[in-house]
């Protein structure tokens, strides 16, 4: 029987789940009640980048707070935000050099969907018909009522299906389960190109924008493209006259080796959405950076973006996000997830000898492991097994939290989890990590394939 604590007034994420207590953090290492060190390997949600109990972003954050740490963006704006802002912008492609900072990802996604409406309505008058948005399936995009009629992780909205305005979604790069029943490279790369058929079947003059994450997240644990993926997704984005939005709220600020994941295959979208990693887990944050045509369209039409949040361009928070990239950029920490990553990566490739091991995936310091039931067939355990809450208990074990997630398969059944240390993390640092990560499969092995 599972002992959950009490809450008290707190309401949990789960009721019943048995969570363990945190009370400090250190570097890569986070302390429960009984002081035992557990090693952060999935940076909280990939957003603890810059490692727990920094000072130098902390006395950022209480300086900002002494000095002005209020006051309402319709009536004024601050300095903080300006530097913030140019921070953002210095680290994202050069024709992106507008930042729209709010509180988190799923504001981040929002803002963006409405300023690709506005953008068309501006650019062509109230009569444009673009304002569908295309995303896929096995995506995370938030969770407020407008992000998820734009996921599809079923999931995570079932429960609310009645709610809000589903959008139509293409089928992910998901080479090791492919949608078509194709391999890699004899597939042409048909899911990039399942794009171009559904612009064509919707019509292009109704599509506003296509959304998605360049490594897939939660959903499916560090799914990484074919290299030839993005650059067919750019040109018919621009074809057709969709703005391609790029989801890097987990993908971004350096964790896959590059300031944004797209770098990697020299892919520039028409905005990005970030947040987690910007401010080092500091400080509640989002952001969305615009190209510089989307924004100049606004400033010689309304001259305003019809949209905003009360915590929005907050000055704590950019005093927080400002502290977080001049750490980045100082100590050399993409750079450092790059080579880390490395190490990471070719360490993981070992853990095919485990029989409960089915794909590694990902980049930098963004690894995903899928855990089947038979690796030959690709048989995924039932679901009621929950094989990736039993890998996540043996790691929490071993002293390693990692970020498990479920139902990538068919919206039920499929267990994976990803393994996304700070980006911080030495060479020692990666060898313990997978030392931890190795017993805690190992441990789940024996539970969900017991020797006869």
């Amino acid at each position: 029987m599972i002992c959950v604590p009490e809450y008290g007034a707190m309401i949990p994420r789960s009721y019943k789940t048995a969570l363990k207590k945190a009370v400090r953090g250190e570097g890569i290492y986070i302390f429960d009640e009984d002081k035992k060190p557990y090693i952060d390997g999935c940076s909280g949600a990939l957003l603890s980048s810059v490692g727990h109990g920094n000072r130098e972003i902390a006395d950022a954050i209480y300086k900002q707070l002494t000095t002005l740490e209020f006051a309402h963006p319709s009536r004024w704006y601050n300095e903080a935000t300006m530097e913030a802002s140019k921070e953002v912008a210095s680290m994202s492609p050069e024709e992106l050099n507008y930042v729209w900072l709010v509180s988190g990802g799923s504001e981040a996604i929002e803002s963006a969907l409405k300023l690709a409406r506005q953008y068309f309505v501006e650019r062509d008058g109230v009569s444009s018909a673009k304002y569908v948005m295309i995303a896929r399936w096995n995506s995370y995009h938030g969770s407020t009522i407008g992000t998820m009629g734009l996921a599809g992780s079923m999931a995570r909205r079932r429960t609310f299906y009645p709610l809000y305005q589903d959008y139509p979604k293409i089928a992910s790069h998901y080479c090791y389960r492919c949608p078509f029943g194709l391999s890699y490279p004899s597939c042409d790369i048909r899911c990039a190109y399942d794009l171009e058929h559904e612009i064509r079947k919707i019509g292009a003059q109704y599509i506003a924008a296509f959304v998605a994450e360049p490594i897939v997240g939660s959903t499916v644990g560090g799914l990484h493209p074919p290299k030839e993926y993005w650059p067919i997704v750019r040109d018919i984005c621009s074809k057709y006259d969709v703005l391609l939005i790029a989801d890097e709220i987990m993908t971004g600020i350096g964790r896959t080796g590059k300031n944004f994941c797209l770098n990697h295959w020299n892919v520039v979208p028409d905005m990005i959405c970030s947040a987690k990693a910007l401010s080092g887990g500091y400080s509640p944050v989002g952001a969305l950076i615009v190209k510089d045509e989307i924004i100049e369209t606004l400033k010689e039409g309304s001259g305003a973006f019809q949209h905003g949040h009360t915590y929005n361009a907050n000055p704590v928070t950019a005093a927080a996000v400002t502290a977080t990239l001049r750490l980045i950029k100082r100590e050399g920490l993409v750079e450092n997830a790059y080579i880390q990553g490395e190490r990471l990566g070719k360490k993981l490739q070992s853990l095919y000898e485990i029989p409960i091991v089915g794909d590694v995936r990902g980049m930098g310091l963004m690894r995903g492991i899928e855990i089947v039931a038979d690796p030959a067939t690709r048989q995924a355990f039932p679901s009621p097994v929950n094989a990736a809450g039993v890998v996540t208990n043996e790691c929490l074990k071993q002293g390693l939290v990692v970020y498990p997630g479920r139902g990538q398969i068919d919206g039920i059944e499929g267990d994976q989890f990803l393994v996304a240390p700070p980006l911080i993390v030495t060479e020692q640092d990666v060898d313990e990590i997978f030392t931890r990560l190795e017993k805690g499969l190992r441990a789940a092995r024996d539970i969900l394939l017991p020797r006869q």
